[in-house]
Protein backbone atom coordinates (compact mmCIF):
# COMPACT_ATOMS: atom_id res chain seq x y z
CA UNK A 1 0.00 0.00 0.00
CA UNK A 2 1.22 3.57 -0.22
CA UNK A 3 0.35 6.89 0.80
CA UNK A 4 1.24 10.83 0.54
CA UNK A 5 1.58 13.72 2.60
CA UNK A 6 2.14 17.17 1.54
CA UNK A 7 4.47 19.30 3.61
CA UNK A 8 1.83 21.39 5.18
CA UNK A 9 0.08 17.78 6.27
CA UNK A 10 3.62 16.46 7.52
CA UNK A 11 4.06 19.61 9.89
CA UNK A 12 0.35 19.23 11.54
CA UNK A 13 0.32 15.40 11.79
CA UNK A 14 4.20 15.68 14.01
CA UNK A 15 2.54 17.96 16.20
CA UNK A 16 0.00 15.95 17.02
CA UNK A 17 1.90 13.20 17.18
CA UNK A 18 4.05 14.96 19.72
CA UNK A 19 1.14 15.62 22.15
CA UNK A 20 1.27 13.33 25.10
CA UNK A 21 -1.88 11.67 24.46
CA UNK A 22 -0.63 10.61 21.08
CA UNK A 23 2.14 8.16 22.35
CA UNK A 24 2.88 4.50 20.88
CA UNK A 25 -0.21 5.86 18.34
CA UNK A 26 -0.27 6.43 14.09
CA UNK A 27 -2.03 8.56 12.11
CA UNK A 28 -4.28 6.52 10.79
CA UNK A 29 -6.60 7.37 7.31
CA UNK A 30 -9.93 5.58 7.05
CA UNK A 31 -13.33 5.65 5.21
CA UNK A 32 -16.35 7.26 6.26
CA UNK A 33 -18.33 5.91 3.97
CA UNK A 34 -18.15 5.09 -0.42
CA UNK A 35 -20.43 6.63 -3.40
CA UNK A 36 -20.24 3.61 -6.01
CA UNK A 37 -17.32 4.58 -7.16
CA UNK A 38 -15.58 6.61 -4.85
CA UNK A 39 -14.71 6.94 -0.65
CA UNK A 40 -15.00 9.73 1.32
CA UNK A 41 -11.92 9.80 4.25
CA UNK A 42 -11.28 10.90 7.93
CA UNK A 43 -7.95 11.40 9.64
CA UNK A 44 -6.78 10.94 13.56
CA UNK A 45 -4.24 8.60 16.04
CA UNK A 46 -4.81 5.38 16.26
CA UNK A 47 -2.84 2.06 17.32
CA UNK A 48 -2.21 -0.74 15.11
CA UNK A 49 -4.54 -3.55 14.65
CA UNK A 50 -4.37 -6.54 13.18
CA UNK A 51 -5.68 -5.62 9.50
CA UNK A 52 -3.34 -2.55 9.60
CA UNK A 53 -0.50 -1.93 7.08
CA UNK A 54 1.95 0.46 7.87
CA UNK A 55 2.74 2.19 5.71
CA UNK A 56 6.21 4.90 5.47
CA UNK A 57 5.31 7.92 3.88
CA UNK A 58 8.11 10.43 2.31
CA UNK A 59 7.56 12.88 5.02
CA UNK A 60 8.93 10.42 7.41
CA UNK A 61 5.23 9.33 8.84
CA UNK A 62 3.90 6.15 9.44
CA UNK A 63 0.49 5.65 8.51
CA UNK A 64 -1.99 3.12 9.42
CA UNK A 65 -3.99 1.82 6.49
CA UNK A 66 -6.66 -0.57 6.54
CA UNK A 67 -5.47 -3.37 4.22
CA UNK A 68 -8.62 -4.74 2.89
CA UNK A 69 -9.92 -1.32 2.00
CA UNK A 70 -8.42 -1.02 -1.52
CA UNK A 71 -9.45 2.70 -1.20
CA UNK A 72 -7.08 3.29 1.24
CA UNK A 73 -3.94 2.53 -1.28
CA UNK A 74 -2.80 5.10 -2.82
CA UNK A 75 -4.56 7.98 -0.67
CA UNK A 76 -2.91 11.52 -0.34
CA UNK A 77 -3.09 13.53 2.57
CA UNK A 78 -2.84 17.17 2.39
CA UNK A 79 -3.43 20.39 4.37
CA UNK A 80 -4.02 23.71 3.31
CA UNK A 81 -4.32 27.03 5.10
CA UNK A 82 -6.70 29.03 2.66
CA UNK A 83 -9.58 28.58 1.25
CA UNK A 84 -10.35 27.91 4.77
CA UNK A 85 -7.84 25.37 7.08
CA UNK A 86 -7.37 21.46 6.76
CA UNK A 87 -7.08 18.23 5.68
CA UNK A 88 -8.26 17.11 2.01
CA UNK A 89 -7.73 13.72 1.89
CA UNK A 90 -7.89 12.48 -2.00
CA UNK A 91 -7.00 9.16 -3.53
CA UNK A 92 -6.08 10.33 -7.57
CA UNK A 93 -6.21 6.65 -8.43
CA UNK A 94 -9.89 6.03 -6.94
CA UNK A 95 -11.24 9.47 -6.44
CA UNK A 96 -12.94 10.16 -3.59
CA UNK A 97 -12.37 13.11 -1.03
CA UNK A 98 -12.71 14.32 2.27
CA UNK A 99 -12.84 18.20 3.28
Amino acid sequence: MKAKINRNAAKVLNNMLAEEEAKAQHVRVSITHMHGDHAHYEIGLDVPNEHDELVETDKGITVLLDKREEFLDGVWIQYYYVPEEGFVITNPSKGGHHH
